[in-house]
């Protein structure tokens, strides 16, 4: 009786060591789990504080920087309303906070590009008040190209196009429309056979606008003229058109990335516009 006795308090002492042991361990998992939220709940505010400061002198920005600052709140309600034990939900809400700083980092290309257009124009605006002449010189210049223009349109001269197509291609170089997975958009069309257009080089321009309505550009702005005005450009292509159809593929790729929603390309040629398209990404 005395050697089982024994035997039995081991197993007692042994077993109470095992308790004791998983019952710190999952204190410290807690713990543990309970201050990732708090740096997630910190983030976040730190987001949401930074959307705070972004403002724009377009409406459109500013209508989308609105519903972006009120996700923000929401997910924060969220997650403050989330045990920190329930960590399927917490890698969710990570995802999301990644998510909301791409969009964030795009409104600020977005603005620092309208900015830096603003500066321009004004530049170019003071610069034409104190160049009186050479301002003259360039509106005759540009009345003279209009006119030969229109002329060309009148007589059938201007080069046109079907069949524009908006895609999205991976990085395996197949067409998928899903979002996560497009690496860049191409726009196709063909260049109608026109036996009396002028012949040899053209470049074809398109401009590509997101979910949210935002031209979407490039590292640099790109700017190209049509029919006197100056218009900001996604991408280009130049092409040799002999006056038989030609079929063109232009790509774009978004530093950014891209999100869900319907995307819309319009191209130009330095004449005219020649179409446009709708992709719907999900």
């Amino acid at each position: 009786m005395k050697k089982i006795v024994i035997t039995l308090s081991v197993v007692a002492a042994v077993l109470l060591g095992v308790l004791v042991f998983i019952w710190v361990s999952k204190q410290k998992l807690v713990k543990d789990l309970n201050l990732e939220k708090e740096d997630l709940t910190t983030e976040l505010i730190a987001l949401q504080n930074d959307y705070a400061t972004l403002t724009s002198t377009n409406k459109a920005i500013n209508d989308s920087l609105a519903v972006e600052r009120e996700k923000v709140g929401q997910l924060i309600e969220r997650i403050q309303k989330t045990e920190a034990t329930n960590r399927s939900k917490i890698r969710q809400y990570e995802k999301e906070l990644g998510t909301l700083r791409s969009i964030m980092k795009g409104y600020i290309v977005q603005i620092d590009s309208l900015n830096s257009l603003n500066v321009a124009l004004r530049q170019e605006a003071s610069e034409a008040r104190l160049e009186a002449e050479e301002s003259r010189k360039q509106y005759d210049e540009l009345v003279t190209t209009t006119e030969a223009l229109s002329a060309k349109a009148s007589a059938g001269a201007v080069v046109k196009a079907r069949g524009v197509v908006l895609s999205a291609i991976n990085a395996s170089n197949k067409e998928t429309d899903r979002s996560s997975r497009v690496e860049k958009l191409r726009t196709c069309l063909s260049l109608i056979e026109n036996s009396i257009a002028e012949k040899g080089p053209k470049v074809i321009y398109i401009r590509v606008k997101g979910p949210d309505g935002i031209l979407m550009t490039g590292d640099q702005q790109r700017i190209f003229t049509i029919d006197g005005e100056e218009m900001i450009y996604s991408a280009s292509r130049e092409v040799d058109y002999q006056g038989d159809e030609v079929e063109v593929c232009i790509y774009f790729a978004s530093g950014q990335g891209f999100v869900k929603g319907i995307y819309n390309v319009e191209v130009y040629s330095s004449e005219a516009k020649l179409g446009s398209a709708d992709l719907l990404l999900r």
